[in-house]
């Protein structure tokens, strides 16, 4: 019981209540004395007892003081509050310091007086931020508390600094995503409110002080709107985002002007509006970008990551180095003295590289110098100057060394001393990297120094790094450095062992080959003959690119086998299955109880280290059953009644949800004491076949002792609970069906005590024949299916009584009785008469056929007689299989214990909605697609088990067919649908079960033990069917036959659950667009209003629309709920905005407008396509205990969940994704928590440390464009801040993916795009520089490094082929040997072994090995392959390469929907075209070009084997970059839906359509969008992108001159000749287009003489070639070759020249050109769909028959 326990209402809740004026969210603050469940609570007394103690204050002149106004009050008139913002701030305020009164231990003396310690906490806590700010600029907090303690004054005072900031913050707006700002604020009104309370005189008027802000809003419109329109005016003017990052200020800017002390003089207080900061000034005078420009260049990944680039390009000269010697091992290569000092080159690249970074530092943040900041200039400079000299110092100290040696003839003393001089120069270099390491060894005092705010420690870090706000004391603790510094120790030494002996070593015994060897002839003409210098640097190049991001390998190998060792020890996977689980079953109670139950707690709680040895050891002891910890519980025990409640409830939930059906809910349940059973009754599932077996072990043992038998069966718990549970069941069943008072009755209660007598004796083997027990059990049997028929035949009844009479007392005993024995021993009646009928004849009852209870019961008598398998199918749903073993298996894994209710830490839920899907309607899921497929019908086959189970209920609930689904049913099959969808409602429900487990939790921890036994009782006499009649087969069979829903627990509830669940939990869904709906009379509002009607804990936060007059509107944000008493919607606030809510990215600005309403000290994080369930629901108090405890040096401050995906069974690709997000949502995170300490929050239900988060920025970043990715910036705000993020996998939440192939792609540009845009942030440069060498790396592989290194992957495709391009089209090739290179082979396997997804494989087997076990993980891989999962992958590669790159390069970052919807459609090719022709089809062509040109001209391709190894993994990419979303999509394949596609892309192609046409309706429109990037990109963006276009000129160029035409000549004359072929290619495109535009229409036969004359002079043309040349006719073929690729690479020069095209007559012929390329690849990739699709079509059959042999459920998916 709890200690402070307090007597709980008796009467339920809800009740109706008086009828209030003032409509309340949770706690009706405005009057204490109504009868509300929450206010019975003293800490909420106690805490707005201390708000309204307003005393002796000065009373606010000019208004009217009331009776009833507090502290709130008093600030908001005195300070210009809106009214709605202090009643929000005043319950979030009470709320939050009740909660904290209530977890105090021991409770305090008073309860109903607010604790001082309690609020000095919080005020600690909320203004930390703030007090740090203060002390980092060199300025007095105006938080001003005396040190006297009890003090109410003091007390007083300090509520109003809390109040003050919480009303400053809840005003704040957008202006919250600048938290520094905000500090600037509060520190003046501070100022201003210490002087009201400390009675100063303004010295202006003579008057008492007033603040500088006061009157109706005019905290928003004096403070908050000027800043406000300041950044709307940035965002306006970055048109959309698309202006460069360095053109305009976003919110980071913003707030980051606050970071220095100029904000004081500039801005002032009051605020000076005239200040450079407002955008009221104009530009060139303004205030620029703030602490950092980002620039886009590839270079930002060298400025924030250059610690890395230096180690990897440092080693690669190293062991070129050491490799050129030619010795076997490096060590052998070092003992040369030459070695050793060419190795001290190093140094010099090392000072050239200083020399880079200071050049691209100056470079890009040169725009951050002005006048203010005239030292970060000289930095600049000086950096620059000091790097370049240290270069030349180093090249002038090698430069010595030699010219002695050289001049000495040997290593002579002197050229010693030389290369002494070189060393000493060498550690005044690395001095300050050698102060980095011994703090790096003792990283608690570089987090000292760092947190100093002193000047002296600002001079001496100067030139290291510029002083900021954020970025300070990241180090670790010292055990943390060791774990994450060995496992990078290791990573490094394998990756660099690898490099230099299979990637350097080999391929440098190649160059010194290479450069001996003459070229003899060339093919082509070249700039530069005798040297293959070329020849090197192209068989480099993509060796080199791979040693640089082979490190990722390395990285995912390692981490997946350190995952799996941490899941190990975690104890993940421990219970996987239903058979697992009944080994563990029987222990499951004291587990639940250890771990759910809160522990009585003394008023001297012991000390921590103690507690945590006693939980420890006795965790030890449930975990492996040791101890008397794991006796067994049996039904007497109330630990084992709580148990079932909670059992129970979770199964009822699964049968809520469909998961199982009313028989596996019997076969689940564990039913309560009933019928006199003395054991616990284990679920049925437990119990299968266990009777059947002790029946064998008895016939078995027939002859030995009883002690030696019972011996045997109890070896297993289950088998003992059967046979006890069976014996007192038929005991109570036979006693109730033969009627009490008979004789019949009195025999069978004496045989039973005869029995019963032999047990105890133990002479019942030595009495009984075991040999008829059989007989026995077979009549019981028979017995118990005459008493479950719906007509009771008492004929039969009495026969096999009779036979059972005859059995078990003549028969049974070993000495037979005589009559007269039998009749003393009350066995056998008197004599008879024919009147009184035969024995049981007239002594038969049966039961009532509507006592739902009895029916139950026997029932499960039946089932443990006569079951004969073990039931490890049961239940039959995987996922509700998996849920089961998940929650069984957490119980024993290690978390905190879990508080009371009453203690526990208070949190809300956060769910941002936009317009997606509330409730799929009833005409979406009928309809059907053009195959005649419905969504309806798509998740009946999908969810079949699902849908037999839901109408089993829908029957059970009174529905008399199938086509009420439709009619009266239509809400239920909505409701069933959305609940497999990504819906809004499918979220509700699920984040309400955290509201239904905490009420249950609510009354186990305040009910008694007697509550607790006379509840469960309760429970199970309540579980009454509906009285209607379902269909059973071919018979009616009454409802009561079935069963129903199993009675919740909380027909027990006394009235007061419901009120410390409001308070402890609130849900707010942030539908930003809510009043749009409702005013539109959109469905989608009445369905939210549904969702409220039906969920008391919901609240709907959204954005309202005020129009005032004809241009002045104003907006609002609105919370409301639907009030139960009047049964309608009410506004609880409106409180009002500085302006239109989205001035940035939309989802963090919903988050961040309805994040004021949301309560508690925690807030979760969850996305609209997430569940949850309601055994995971049971442990959030276990998991929001995490937040007291130490990960390391810290708390933490982001607690991070795993997650389930669901999705995985709707199709193929949405199996693909689950399984790559399972490992990455399990696996990967565990590592990056630990060892790593580097992970973030990706958007996933993560739960925020509230009021730590809320005055640093909240819980995502929302500036436009560099935070498309918002979530992940929450991750790296808390890092940089002094956060500590940490992951827990003992409890799960749910998750859906994206299930289609344009779904996933639009997903994966839309994160590629982001990681793109991350490159460019301060924050990843920061962090970069901020953390320690080894938590960089782990930060870089796991962000941005992932993409990056993908890119890097296709790109090294791209420089291996062109390169081999080159050397085949030269001639170099033929005279060269590289093909057998150990180092080419190496590189080539590690691409394709990323190319194929096994590099994303490997943490998904080994974490399915953990967790399913490696047999079903091995064979789950297999599968995927069959399903083609490398042909997935390797398009996943393309499309996050082609987006990543695009936008770190142009730009082009944006939101991209993808709907979540299911994939039931066929797409249409142009739809594909249009999505994919960029990014896959047109490079997929380009490589396609490049392998059939070398395969035609290369001299190596005649050898097929060597060919085929060279080129099968770009072979491969080519194949599943062209084939992908033909393969991926539904009837992709089908020739009547191509034939229609490709009518349907000649109308796209060819749609001439107006100015607001839209890209899927015509080709130029999206033509144009598709290049919208290069409008936007900047100068060095354009340059590069043409000189990228360039390498098309080349085909040109190589390829002429393997023509039959030129005859051999290798002049530079044939390629300039070969030009005349595009002009005149052009020039025969020109007349024809214009002869069609001039005489197509009208005189058409003229059209179609210019067409005859142009035909004809070609032919002609060529006829002379071939008569009069060495012209050829498979020249034509090879031109072709050469010269499509020319005109593509002139059309992407043209279009990023289009600025200066558009205005000429030639940008119509581009766009001409460029509409009949198009032409070109649309077809060429249908084409190659078909030339794949025959022999496949052949291996379809055989290919779903291997699926299906292999157990793969609808491989058709």
């Amino acid at each position: 019981m709890n200690i402070r326990q307090r007597t709980p209402a008796t009467r339920p809740y809800p009740r109706p209540l008086p009828a209030m004026q003032e409509p309340f969210n949770i706690i009706p603050i405005h009057n204490l004395l109504a009868d509300h469940p929450s206010l019975r609570y003293p800490e909420i007394r106690a805490a707005a007892a201390a708000l309204r103690a307003v005393g002796d204050l000065r009373k606010p002149p000019f208004v009217q003081w009331k009776s009833d106004h507090d502290l709130m009050n008093w600030l908001g008139i005195f300070f210009g509050f809106q009214d709605d913002n202090v009643r929000n701030q005043r319950e979030h305020l009470v709320l939050h310091l009740a909660n904290s009164q209530m977890r105090l231990q021991p409770p305090p003396n008073l309860v109903d007086v607010l604790d001082p310690g309690v609020l000095r906490r919080f005020r600690r806590k909320l203004l930390q931020n703030y007090t740090s700010w203060c002390a980092y600029l060199g300025r007095r907090s105006n938080v001003v508390v005396s040190r006297r303690r009890g003090g109410g004054y003091d007390l007083r005072r300090e509520l109003l600094y809390v109040a003050m900031y919480l009303l400053v913050w809840g005003e704040s707006g957008n202006l919250r995503f600048t938290p520094e700002c905000v500090c600037y604020i509060y520190h003046h009104m501070a100022m201003e409110l210490n002087q009201v309370l400390d009675e100063d005189i303004d010295p202006d008027t003579g008057r008492p002080f007033l603040p500088s802000v006061s009157g109706e809003n005019a905290f928003l419109k004096s403070v908050i709107m000027p800043i406000y329109a300041t950044v709307r005016d940035e965002v306006e003017s970055s048109r959309n985002g698309t202006r460069p990052h360095s053109a305009w200020r976003n919110y980071d800017d913003i707030n980051e002007y606050f970071w220095s002390r100029r904000c004081f003089k500039s801005l002032k207080w009051p605020i000076n509006y005239s200040s450079n900061f407002f955008s009221t000034v104009e530009k060139e005078s303004r205030v620029g970008k703030t602490g950092f420009v980002e620039q886009r260049s590839f270079w930002n990944l060298f400025r924030s990551f250059d610690k890395l680039w230096l180690l990897l390009l440092l080693f690669l000269q190293a062991a070129l180095i050491v490799a050129w010697e030619g010795k076997e091992y490096p060590w052998t290569a070092l003992e040369s003295r030459a070695v050793q000092v060419r190795l001290l080159t190093v140094f010099i690249t090392w000072g050239g590289l200083r020399v880079l970074q200071a050049v691209l530092d100056a470079g890009t943040q040169y725009s951050l110098v002005t006048r203010e900041t005239l030292s970060l200039g000289v930095r600049m400079v000086l950096k620059a100057v000091v790097a370049m000299a240290w270069t030349i110092i180093f090249a002038v100290f090698y430069a010595r060394i030699w010219a002695q040696k050289n001049s000495d003839g040997r290593w002579s003393a002197e050229a010693n001393s030389r290369i002494v001089d070189f060393l000493w120069t060498a550690l005044v270099f690395v001095i300050p990297e050698l102060l980095a390491l011994v703090l790096f060894i003792v990283p608690w005092v570089r987090n000292f120094i760092e947190e100093l705010n002193w000047n002296a420690v600002y001079v001496f870090t100067w030139w290291f790094h510029t002083r900021i706000f954020v970025g300070r004391a990241l180090r670790e603790g010292l055990v943390n450095n060791v774990k994450y510094t060995v496992f990078w120790i290791i990573v490094l030494a394998s990756k660099f062992a690898f490099s230099y002996f299979l990637q350097i070593k080999p391929l440098v015994n190649t160059t010194k080959a290479l450069m001996k060897i003459k070229v003899h002839t060339y093919k082509m003409h070249v700039f530069f003959e005798g040297t293959n210098v070329i020849a090197v640097v192209l068989l480099w190049v993509p060796v080199v690119l791979i040693y640089l991001m082979d490190l990722q390998i390395w990285y995912a190998i390692y981490s997946s086998f350190v995952g799996s060792t941490i899941g190990l020890f975690s104890h993940l996977g421990e219970i996987r299955n239903i058979k697992q689980l009944r080994l563990r079953f029987q222990f499951f109670a004291s587990a639940l109880q250890f771990n759910l139950m809160p522990e009585e707690q003394s008023l001297r709680p012991e000390l921590t280290m103690v507690k945590k040895l006693r939980d420890a050891i006795h965790r030890l002891k449930l975990r492996y059953g040791l101890g008397l910890a794991y006796q067994k519980t049996e039904s007497s025990q109330i630990e084992a009644t709580r148990f079932a409640l909670i059992w129970n409830e979770i199964i009822t939930t699964f049968r809520e949800e469909d998961l199982i059906s009313d028989r596996e809910l019997e076969l689940l349940e564990l039913p309560p004491n009933c019928w006199n059973i003395r054991v616990i009754r284990w679920p049925c599932f437990l119990l299968a076949n266990e009777l059947l077996l002790a029946l064998n072990q008895a016939k078995e043992l027939a002859n030995e002792p009883d002690h030696l038998l019972w011996l045997r069966i109890c070896k297993s718990e289950y088998r003992r609970c059967a046979i006890i549970e069976a014996y007192d069941s038929i005991r109570y069943l036979l006693l109730v069906v033969v009627r009490y008072g008979t004789e019949e009755n009195l025999i069978i209660a004496n045989l039973f005590r005869e029995i019963d007598q032999c047990i105890e004796n133990q002479k019942f083997m030595a009495t009984y024949k075991m040999s008829l027990l059989p007989q026995i059990h077979a009549k019981l049997i028979s017995l118990i299916d005459l008493l479950l028929q719906l007509k009771k035949d008492t004929s039969k009844t009495v026969d096999i009584l009779q036979a059972l009479y005859e059995l078990s007392v003549r028969e049974f005993p070993w000495v037979k009785k005589s009559m007269e024995t039998l009749r003393a021993e009350g066995l056998a009646t008197r004599s008879r008469s024919i009147e009184e009928g035969l024995l049981f004849e007239n002594a038969i009852q049966f039961p009532d056929d509507e006592d739902a209870t009895f029916l139950r019961h026997l029932r499960r008598l039946h089932t443990i007689l006569t079951s004969r398998d073990s039931m490890h199918n049961v239940p039959v749903n995987i996922d509700a299989r998996k849920r089961i073993a998940f929650f069984s298996n957490s119980l024993f894994m290690n978390m905190p214990r879990a508080p009371y209710v009453e203690k526990m830490m208070a949190f809300s839920v956060l769910t941002p909605y936009y317009d997606e899907e509330v409730l799929y309607g009833k005409e979406s899921l009928r309809s059907e697609n053009e195959d005649g497929i419905s969504t309806l019908f798509y998740l009946q086959k999908i969810y079949e088990g699902e849908w037999a189970n839901f109408l089993e209920r829908m029957y059970r609930e009174g529905m008399k067919d199938d086509d009420e689904l439709f009619t009266t049913k239509a809400r239920d099959l909505r409701v069933w649908a959305s609940y497999r969808g990504q819906t809004l409602s499918r979220t509700v429900r699920g984040m309400m079960y955290y509201y239904r487990a905490l009420k249950m939790l609510a009354f186990l921890d305040s009910a008694s033990e007697m509550d607790i036994r006379v509840g469960s009782q309760q429970v199970a006499s309540h579980g009454l069917m509906s009285q209607n009649d379902v269909m059973d087969g071919e018979h009616m069979q009454p409802a009561s036959q079935k069963l129903g829903r199993t009675a919740s627990v909380t027909n027990l509830f006394k009235g007061h659950e419901h009120g410390i669940a409001l308070l402890k939990f609130t849900y707010v869904v942030a539908c930003q667009l809510y009043g749009k709906h409702k005013a539109k009379g959109d469905n989608r509002a009445e369905e939210i209003l549904y969702l409220m009607k039906n969920n008391e804990a919901l609240r709907v936060a959204y954005v309202d629309e005020v129009k005032l007059g004809r241009d002045e509107v104003e907006y609002y944000s609105v919370l409301v709920k639907y009030d139960q008493q009047i049964q309608r919607e009410v506004e609880i606030y409106r409180i009002r905005l500085p302006g239109p809510l989205k001035l940035g990215e939309g989802k963090p600005e919903n988050q961040n407008h309805a994040i004021i309403f949301t309560r508690g000290d925690a807030i979760q994080t969850i996305d609209m396509n997430q569940d949850n369930y309601f055994e995971e629901a049971l442990k959030m108090r276990n998991l929001l205990e995490e937040f007291k405890n130490f990960y390391g040096i810290r708390k933490p401050t982001i607690l991070g969940v795993r997650e389930n995906i669901f999705t995985g069974s709707v199709s193929s690709l949405a199996w693909f994704m689950s399984n790559q997000e399972m490992s990455f949502v399990t696996l990967n995170q565990r590592v990056l928590a630990n060892p790593l300490k580097v992970r973030m929050h990706y958007g996933h239900p993560d739960v925020f440390d509230r009021f730590w988060f809320l005055p640093r920025g909240g819980i995502s970043k929302a500036s436009k464009v560099i935070n498309i990715s918002e979530d992940i910036f929450a991750g790296f705000n808390c890092t940089l801040r002094g956060g500590n993020v940490t992951h827990h996998e003992y409890i799960q939440v749910g998750k859906g993916r994206d299930v289609g192939l344009n779904q996933i792609s639009m997903f994966e540009a839309k994160v590629a795009s982001g990681s793109g845009e991350q490159v460019l942030s301060r924050d990843v440069y920061r962090l970069g520089h901020r953390l320690d060498f080894f938590r960089m790396l782990s930060f870089f592989y796991s962000t941005v490094g992932f993409y990056f290194n993908t890119m890097i992957v296709v790109l090294t495709v791209y420089s291996f082929l062109w390169g081999r391009l080159f050397l085949a089209l030269s001639g170099v090739e033929d005279d060269l040997d590289t093909n057998n290179n150990k180092a080419v082979g190496v590189m080539l396997n590690q691409q394709f072994i990323i190319q194929l997804g096994l590099f994303t494989a490997l943490p998904m087997i080994v974490e399915n090995s953990l967790e399913q076990g490696f047999l079903t993980a091995v064979w789950d891989f297999l599968t995927m392959q069959l399903q083609l999962a490398s042909v997935f992958y390797t398009f996943s590669m393309g499309t996050r390469t082609h987006y990543f790159g695009r936008t770190i390069l142009h730009g082009g970052a944006k939101y991209r929907a993808t709907g979540r919807g299911f994939v039931v459609q066929h797409k249409s090719f142009a739809e594909n075209y249009r999505l994919y022709s960029r990014s896959h089809f047109v490079k997929a062509i380009e490589l396609g070009i490049i392998l059939v040109v070398y395969a035609v001209h290369s001299s190596v391709a005649r050898d097929t084997f060597v060919y085929i190894g060279m080129s099968i993994s770009s072979w491969f990419l080519v194949v599943s970059w062209m084939l992908a979303p033909f393969i991926f999509n539904p009837s992709g394949f089908d020739w009547l839906k191509t034939v229609y596609d490709f009518d349907d892309f000649m109308n796209w192609l060819w749609y001439s359509g107006g100015v607001f046409t839209k890209a899927e309706h015509s080709w130029e429109t999206w033509w144009y969008e598709e290049q919208d990037h290069l409008r936007t990109t900047g100068l060095w963006g354009k340059l590069l992108e043409i000189i990228l276009d360039l390498r098309f000129f080349f085909f040109q160029y190589g390829v002429v001159y393997q023509l039959g035409i030129t005859g051999g000549n290798k002049s530079i004359g044939v390629y300039l000749l070969s030009w005349i072929y595009m002009v005149v290619a052009v020039g025969i495109y020109m007349t024809i287009a214009w002869a069609q535009n001039k005489y197509a229409a009208k005189q058409h036969v003229y059209y179609r003489l210019v067409q005859l004359s142009v035909i004809m002079v070609m032919v002609l043309f060529i006829v002379l070639l071939l008569e009069f040349t060495k012209f050829k006719f498979l020249d034509i073929v090879s031109s072709l070759l050469a010269f499509i690729p020319t005109g593509w690479g002139i059309i992407l020069i043209a279009q990023v020249l289009r600025p200066f095209l558009q205005t000429t007559a030639v940008w119509d012929t581009v766009v001409s050109l460029a509409r009949l390329y198009d032409l070109l690849f649309g077809p060429s990739a249908e084409v190659s769909k078909y030339l794949v699709s025959l022999p496949a079509k052949s291996l379809t059959e055989l290919y779903l028959e291997v699926l299906m042999g292999l157990g793969v459920e609808n491989p058709s998916s």
